[in-house]
């Protein structure tokens, strides 16, 4: 997380949230507004939106340098954003890093009612279809809480997070990207 003297701290928590993806729930009308077809859902066409309106909040970690940090990451194939769109416009979305069988969730957004919703909806439909294994929330919040997410001891995760790491998955549909991180990451 980004601090405002320009530093990045690395956090750990125990327990840590995770969004189990066999246990995932969304309410019946918001599984409608998904399947309506309401909003036009993509995958990295507005990286730079996504991450910036993620960060306009009263109180943010997201800081320049991890905006500079973060988009390298998205450059070299890592991180992604799933955006959903209304009548051609950003209306919501989020941002995270895949590596291995594992999606780390870093912040979403809405200027449109349910678009962070329904974007959510659209990541552990692509998850589950591509064989990703951990969706990681890092904190629980009353809001992913509705989804069914919940906590699990650092040791759960831990092992979770090995043997996701171990999985050969891609969260898009550039085959040719090298995947020197994944590899070093497996030695965790």
């Amino acid at each position: 997380m980004g601090n405002d003297d320009g530093s990045i701290y690395w956090y750990s928590p125990d327990p840590r949230c995770i969004i189990d993806l066999d246990d995932f729930h969304a309410s019946r009308r918001l599984m409608r507004t998904y399947r309506n077809g309401k909003f036009d859902m993509r995958v990295n066409t507005a990286w730079d939106d996504v991450i910036r309106m993620c960060a306009q909040r009263d109180s943010t970690w997201i800081t320049d340098e991890i905006i500079r940090v973060y988009t390298e990451l998205h450059e070299m194939g890592f991180a992604h954003s799933v955006e959903a769109f209304y009548k051609g416009q950003l209306a919501g979305g989020l941002y995270g890093v895949a590596v291995g069988g594992a999606f780390m969730g870093e912040s979403m957004f809405h200027v449109e009612t349910d678009a962070s919703k329904v974007s959510l909806v659209y990541l552990v439909e692509r998850m589950k279809e591509r064989n990703f294994t951990l969706l990681d929330s890092q904190y629980m919040t009353e809001h992913l809480g509705t989804f069914s997410a919940r906590n699990i001891p650092k040791s759960e995760y831990m092992r979770r997070l090995k043997d996701a790491l171990n999985r050969d998955c891609r969260f898009d549909d550039d085959q040719s990207r090298s995947t020197p991180l994944t590899n070093a990451l497996r030695q965790f």
